[in-house]
């Protein structure tokens, strides 16, 4: 994944990757590590993070794998959707937000050194926002205006590129006989499978997803979780969500974080029937939160 202008050579000391190694916290408070056998395309090492002087992230690290689904839970408030707005630099709008310690690395890459161009590194890591927000424009429209802001302007390509993401997005065969009509024409949970297919459409590595299903019906929400469970062939997906239901259904490891710190990190079945730390276990049971 090109993620820099242009290549650069560094001479400063290599630091410590956490490939294949997934972290928790355990009843003490200490890390303790297990072993994964999937490759990590996503590496948060060590990462404090502030708004101004609002400490937000403390010390978090973790290895989220390649073409699996990886969940955020957490009480509001808990920084679960600051990390997930880290991925692509989304924090980066919002005056006085930085990371004060560690990194990210993505395919290897921390991707706040300065050569990182910020706009290719969005359109390698997609986000599908909590409220669904199709521009005012047609469907075919909707999928195509990334790519027509890339140059592409063949409609042969445009036309080819517009089904495959309406049907990587399970929407083709709702809307095939209306793509020049308004997005905001559709449901709920039609314009988030929209705004879906509009992410998928420029073919991202990574789709950030935050609380994707909150606004929606459960008939909505059912198909967007169908929808999760089929794309994780195709990209790595992590999901904040506050549903635990949901969570647990659509992911494959969870991550639980409480005022800014990661608690627990394992495969989604321990952290719901096993988990190894007495919050983790209050929370998932609804003792809190």
């Amino acid at each position: 994944m090109k993620l820099m202008s242009e290549p650069t050579s560094s001479t400063s000391e290599p630091v410590t990757r956490s490939d294949r190694v997934t972290t928790a916290a355990d009843p003490k408070g200490n890390a303790s590590a297990k072993p994964s056998p999937h490759r990590n395309l996503i590496e948060v090492d060590h990462v404090d993070f502030c708004y101004g002087s609002n400490h937000t992230l403390f010390d978090v690290t973790l290895g989220i794998p390649e073409k699996k689904v990886t969940a955020f839970i957490g009480p509001s408030g808990c920084g679960k959707s600051t990390l997930l707005r880290c991925f692509n630099r989304m924090n980066d709008l919002i005056d006085g937000a930085r990371i004060v310690k560690g990194e990210i690395r993505i395919h290897d890459v921390n991707i706040h050194r300065h050569e990182v161009d910020v706009i290719e590194l969005r359109k390698r890591v997609g986000m599908v926002f909590q409220k669904s927000n199709p521009f005012p424009k047609s469907i075919y429209e909707n999928i195509t205006y990334g790519l027509r802001i890339a140059g592409v302007n063949n409609k042969v390509r445009l036309d080819e590129v517009v089904e495959k993401s309406l049907r990587g997005a399970a929407l083709w065969d709702e809307v095939k006989d209306r793509l020049h009509t308004s997005g905001l024409g559709l449901s709920g949970g039609q314009q988030q499978r929209l705004c879906i297919a509009r992410t998928i459409a420029v073919e991202p590595d990574i789709i950030l997803m935050d609380e994707p299903c909150s606004a929606l019906d459960p008939i909505a929400t059912a198909k967007v979780e169908e929808l999760i469970h089929d794309l994780k062939r195709d990209y790595t997906i992590v999901i904040v969500t506050h549903n635990m239901q949901q969570a647990a259904r659509v992911s494959d490891r969870t991550a639980f974080f409480y005022l800014g710190r990661l608690i627990e990190y394992d495969v989604t079945r321990k952290i719901f029937m096993n988990p190894s730390n007495p919050q983790t276990e209050a929370y998932v049971s609804g003792r809190f939160g």
